[in-house]
């Protein structure tokens, strides 16, 4: 079914060799974040369908184990994994070593301490509320600090390339590293320092909710794909000439989207409209990018393989924005389990996903090695693939059963939980399969990562330019 990518010494290059630690740091770093946000995830899950779980555990209680889980898996998990992916991406593209490696190392140190630390905090005290923003004002800004210093290597690897083209995968990877700190400051200063008041405050969180997905994991998402289809496929992307047509429309237009998320809710509904014609302008995007990437289809690689999987979602989830932005399916799914579906989509589907692919990608060129243990491969990827399937089908139908209840007077909310018990117990068992298969992922890294690495290097060593620094 499945095959492990190995690395020929030829595959091993400078950028392996030296900037190996400190993405290696990053990406064993995120697959611990994700476990672990895995497991609180499966936690606030079995919550919703019995409330006594854990219910004398106040530190567990559903909405902080909920914000816990989504502080772990969005900026332990994916921020760790996209970043140390686009930093490698974007080092090899350069055709130079990773620069400013002690930066990348010390940043991303700080990064993880900054996160762990305002994770025990709303363990302690509690979230701040806002969607993707719980964590407490102080961790948020050591994030961006020592996001700031995770970025200069990528910033040097983009303008000290030695190749004067430029590829997707590029544009998307920095775009990413710049979008980010413009997105949490602004975010900081209108929702935490001097909060915006009234309407206007759901109106900024929307708004950060969705840049945090269109203009920084998205981004970080494209450029793994951008970079791994081709490389595995061996083929020249087609229709490659309308790529920056369809950057420059999910980095104008992605960002206008999160009003959708306030259709029907106490703001303008002038708002609203512009969501919704947003939603259809960026399927313009969501074109282009199934026509670059449509050779992923082709299947091969579990790197590949997860990678189409990954592209699927993210089409999918395009679509299904536009279409439940339209008042009359936004009355059945706005403000229902539907909206975790879309999240879950995009998160655990899109973003895990293409991921997941890129480590089993990058990993035996950063090792010089294949993986430890293939078995485990082909079964993380079926667990992955049943478990992201499960997940994100059975909140759908939570939500859309929810939603035709609600709009029926006839209906208590007795009889609302009753009728969504079922989809939230599947829900909690696609968690379960991913928990279980994203722990298997991180044995089989360590495994492969802590044996001494591979002779190679000394191919690699040869293809270092003369005077590069270290």
């Amino acid at each position: 079914m499945t095959q492990t990518a190995s690395a020929s010494p030829e595959d091993v290059t400078a950028v392996e060799i030296h900037g190996r630690l400190p993405l290696l740091f990053l990406l064993g770093s995120s697959l611990l974040w994700l476990v672990l946000g895995g497991l609180l995830a499966l936690v606030a899950g079995i919550q919703l369908h019995a409330p006594g779980f854990l219910a004398g555990c106040p530190v567990l209680s559903h909405g902080r184990a909920e914000a816990l889980a989504e502080s772990a898996l969005v900026y332990g998990w994916l921020a760790n994994a996209g970043l140390g992916l686009s930093l490698w991406i974007l080092g090899r593209l350069g055709g130079e070593p990773l620069r400013a490696a002690n930066w990348v190392g010390v940043g991303a140190l700080f990064w993880n301490a900054a996160l762990l630390y305002g994770i025990c905090l709303v363990a302690v005290d509690g979230a701040t509320a806002i969607p993707l923003a719980e964590l407490p004002r102080g961790a948020q800004i050591l994030m961006v600090f020592a996001y700031a210093a995770i970025g200069v290597g990528g910033v040097l690897a983009w303008t000290g390339r030695r190749r004067p083209a430029m590829y997707a995968s590029q544009w998307y990877a920095v775009a990413a590293l710049f979008l980010f700190p413009w997105l949490s400051c602004a975010a900081q200063a209108l929702l935490v320092w001097s909060p915006a008041r009234g309407v206007l405050q759901a109106v900024v969180a929307g708004w950060y909710g969705q840049g945090v997905w269109t203009l920084w994991l998205a981004p970080l998402t494209l450029a793994a794909a951008y970079y791994v289809v081709p490389k595995s496929t061996g083929k020249s992307l087609p229709a490659y000439e309308f790529a920056p047509l369809g950057f420059w429309c999910l980095l104008f237009v992605g960002a206008w989207t999160g009003g959708r998320h306030l259709i029907g809710g106490p703001v303008p509904a002038w708002i609203g409209s512009i969501a919704i014609v947003a939603c259809f302008l960026i399927l313009f995007h969501y074109v282009i990018v199934g026509l670059n990437l449509r050779g992923a289809f082709a299947g091969g690689s579990a790197a590949l393989r997860l990678v189409s999987l990954g592209l699927l979602a993210y089409l999918l989830g395009g679509l299904v924005a536009a279409v439940t932005s339209l008042h009359g399916i936004s009355e059945v799914t706005q403000f229902t389990y539907f909206d975790e579906a879309e999240r879950q989509l995009a998160f655990a589907g899109a973003a895990s996903l293409t991921f997941f692919g890129a480590i089993y990608y990058a990993v035996p060129r950063l090792t010089g090695r294949p993986w430890a243990w293939s078995g485990l491969v082909r079964l993380h990827v079926g667990l992955a693939i049943l478990g992201t399937l499960l997940l994100v089908v059975a909140l759908a139908g939570a939500g859309l059963a929810q939603g035709s209840d609600l709009n029926n007077p006839a209906f208590s909310f007795a009889m609302i939980a009753a009728d969504t018990r079922g989809w939230l117990l599947a829900a909690s068992a696609g968690q379960a399969l991913l928990l279980f298969g994203n722990f298997l992922l991180l044995v089989n890294f360590i495994k492969s990562t802590a044996c001494p690495f591979y002779a190679g290097d000394r191919v690699a060593q040869s293809l270092r330019p003369a005077g590069a620094s270290a």
